[in-house]
């Protein structure tokens, strides 16, 4: 079985198998909601995994009316530093925790815990590759207490 996170496809065949315009795709890289993988040769290469957050993206824009710039907000309200575990030095050191408009991978200061890690293999990059309610997800990682003080 091949590893879902190796890039193989070429743009057209991402599109293709996304059901979504080379055109828009180009326009998701632009806007990073996509990273695709780049070779040596400047083209970019994606994988399976690459096509599920496509797939989730146009689901998020055709069936619950959101446009790019709601998609990369609600990218943005992904508690990225609570994900994955970092200080509260290093989150206040990181645009990320501050930032409502942009997701963790876009942003220009990150983190020391980030500064040198690959986007593309990040759990908070990766999260849309589910694609469920964020709401279920935040409950999986936190779960809410339901003891109540007397």
């Amino acid at each position: 079985m091949q590893d879902p996170t190796k890039p193989v496809y070429p743009l057209r065949v991402a599109a293709e198998l996304s059901r979504t315009s080379v055109y828009a795709l180009r326009q998701y890289v632009d806007l990073g909601l996509v990273i695709p993988y780049r070779t040596p040769t400047n083209r970019y290469l994606y994988s399976q995994t690459d096509v599920q957050r496509i797939l989730c993206i146009r689901k998020h824009l055709d069936e619950f009316g959101l446009n790019l710039a709601g998609m990369s907000t609600l990218f943005a309200q992904v508690p990225c530093w609570l994900i994955k575990p970092c200080s509260e030095a290093d989150a206040s050191q990181c645009d990320a925790y501050t930032s409502l408009n942009k997701p963790c991978w876009q942003v220009t200061t990150k983190g020391p815990a980030c500064q040198q890690e690959n986007c593309r293999t990040c759990p908070v990059y990766r999260l849309p590759e589910q694609c469920q309610d964020l709401k279920g997800l935040f409950r999986t990682f936190f779960p809410h207490n339901q003891e109540t003080e007397p």
